[in-house]
């Protein structure tokens, strides 16, 4: 069995997913920690493997996103000791299938290109991609199916943290579902205004990024707190929450033959 490793790296977690032809084998995540060296990334990779009972020796390519320029070389190691190959990184000069229309076309993201080639090539364009994760991204694709830019919002949980560590009395919460919108203790409170916040201000920015765009546009959203969000929303919104991952299998085959 022939199987391509892809490595999303963000500034929270490291999503690993594994690839036979064009379907996900398994799903595992880690923690994306910037001390971490080469060989304890190498042995959390070992370990992921081992987990969903997969042979090293399947995996006959590497690649990755990231956001997260520490990590980089500390993953190049590790994918050199433990699979004895170079892992391709998303990035200029690389092959994705997809025009970026931005002021300076490098300074995009890994993922937001993966994602949007990932969208392009399944579901198609034009499109409106919502990456909810450490920051929420939404990113537009024209009809051509070029990538004419992003809007780049504080996280989710970002704004949660930001409660308890700047105010006095707000505390370190879970981040469950409250039963209503007008929440009645301290905890709910937050938790209605961190979440249908959120869901409130991406239908907005949905109604505003479709007038300017001038037409209506399929939204999908991706990332670890899509699955939380989104279905507070108002909007029609297909949740795919391997985006990203899916993007970089793609853009690997689109890569394999140079």
């Amino acid at each position: 069995m022939s199987m391509v490793l892809t490595f999303d790296i963000g500034n929270t977690n490291i999503t690993l997913c594994g690839f036979v032809s064009d379907k996900i084998a398994f799903v595992s995540r880690i923690s994306a920690d910037t001390s971490v060296t080469s060989d304890e990334f190498a042995f959390r990779i070992i370990n992921s493997l081992s987990l969903h009972g997969v042979d090293r020796n399947d995996i006959s390519g590497v690649i990755a996103a990231s956001v997260v320029p520490p990590l980089n070389a500390s993953l190049k190691r590790a994918v050199r000791f433990v699979f004895g190959q170079d892992v391709l990184f998303v990035g200029p000069g690389i092959k994705s299938g997809i025009v970026i229309q931005c002021d300076i076309p490098s300074s995009v993201g890994a993922d937001l290109i993966a994602a949007a080639v990932a969208t392009h090539n399944i579901y198609g364009s034009p499109s409106l991609i919502i990456d909810i994760g450490t920051a929420t991204k939404m990113t537009v694709m024209n009809r051509k199916g070029a990538f004419i830019g992003t809007s780049i919002i504080p996280g989710v949980m970002m704004g949660l943290n930001a409660l308890a560590e700047k105010t006095a009395q707000l505390p370190k919460i879970s981040l469950d579902m409250p039963e209503s919108v007008i929440a009645k203790n301290t905890a709910d409170c937050m938790r209605s205004g961190v979440l249908f916040g959120n869901a409130s201000l991406i239908d907005g920015m949905i109604d505003r990024i479709t007038e300017e765009f001038g037409e209506e546009l399929k939204v999908y959203a991706t990332g670890g707190m899509a699955s939380t969000v989104i279905p507070l929303c108002k909007h029609d919104i297909r949740v795919d929450e391997h985006l990203v991952s899916k993007g970089l299998n793609i853009i690997y085959h689109k890569n394999r033959a140079g």
